[in-house]
């Protein structure tokens, strides 16, 4: 039997957006990861979520944002799910900039060790790392990150780095330098993709578009493996899976800029996605909600 006219425009209408809206349950926040059901959650400010079906993918053209449009972007999650790349790769598909917060909380982690700084020692922690003077080169795809005038993505990702970031993380005066240069990048550069831990819920509670991606442990284990040997660094994938862990908890329970879904976000379980299908989901999601 052929469709309706009303059954072919719902379908139509569904085929426009990311996402088909399934069912609306009552789910608290801290249940949402054990929630291996749900491919895709929308948390609101009460903490309910709406299941949201697969989005149906193709290889057409990603369209650009148009260029007077200024928008803030928000990527937000654990480490190892692919926010960085996303992001970047998002911005490319929008025609918008891209920053990477997570860069400059590893810049003040390698200042902290290539400066023979006590770790625990937060106030020369701070005072050198507003010295270094944090900044981009965004005459680069992606954006270098630069510190004392020199660009430091070499060293940013390197072992001892990783290991220092999350408890660097959680000095309250080095968030707040964060935050406020982080704003006054977006003030410059107004049509932005950013990533980090708290950018949807504390940097930029009010931008017009929030994803927090997420995948198992396992999954950002391995991942983050794969990187380490990519750059010539060995990788034991039991400790990483350790640390990522201990990195989880430490980043959700610090008392400055937790880890946690901004309200509003759509969630997005990376898990089972190739990197194409993450970035297009999140394109059109983008179409959405701002239009063409």
């Amino acid at each position: 039997m052929p469709p309706t006219s009303e059954t072919q425009a719902s379908q139509d209408r569904a085929a426009s957006l990311p996402f088909e809206l399934m069912e609306v349950v009552s789910v608290s926040r801290s249940e949402i990861e054990v929630c291996a059901d749900l491919e895709r959650v929308v948390c609101d400010r009460d903490g309910a979520v709406a299941t949201l079906d697969r989005a149906t993918l193709d290889d057409t053209a990603m369209p650009k944002l148009p260029r007077d449009q200024s928008i803030v972007i928000t990527i937000d999650g654990p480490a190892g799910t692919g926010k960085s790349s996303v992001a970047r790769s998002l911005a490319k598909a929008l025609g918008l900039d891209f920053l990477d917060t997570g860069a400059m909380y590893r810049a003040a982690a390698a200042i902290t060790i290539d400066h023979k700084i006590d770790p625990s020692d937060s106030d020369a922690i701070v005072r050198e790392t507003v010295k270094g003077d944090l900044h981009f080169d965004w005459t680069r795809d992606p954006p270098t990150i630069l510190a004392f005038g020199s660009p430091i993505d070499h060293r940013i990702r390197a072992p001892d780095v990783a290991e220092l970031v999350s408890p660097i993380a959680t000095i309250r005066a080095l968030r707040e330098h964060m935050v406020k240069k982080q704003r006054i990048i977006a003030q410059q550069h107004p049509r932005l993709v950013t990533e980090g831990r708290d950018q949807g819920s504390v940097v930029f509670p009010d931008a017009a578009v929030k994803f927090y991606l997420d995948a198992s442990p396992e999954v950002r284990a391995r991942r983050r493996a794969e990187q380490l040997v990519a750059s010539g660094h060995s990788a034991d994938l039991g400790s990483i899976t350790a640390e990522i862990l201990d990195r989880d908890r430490r980043d959700s329970s610090r008392a400055d800029g937790p880890l946690m879904c901004p309200s509003n976000a759509i969630c997005v379980d990376t898990s089972d996605l190739t990197f194409d299908q993450v970035v297009k989901t999140l394109h059109r999601h983008v179409l959405a909600v701002v239009g063409r």
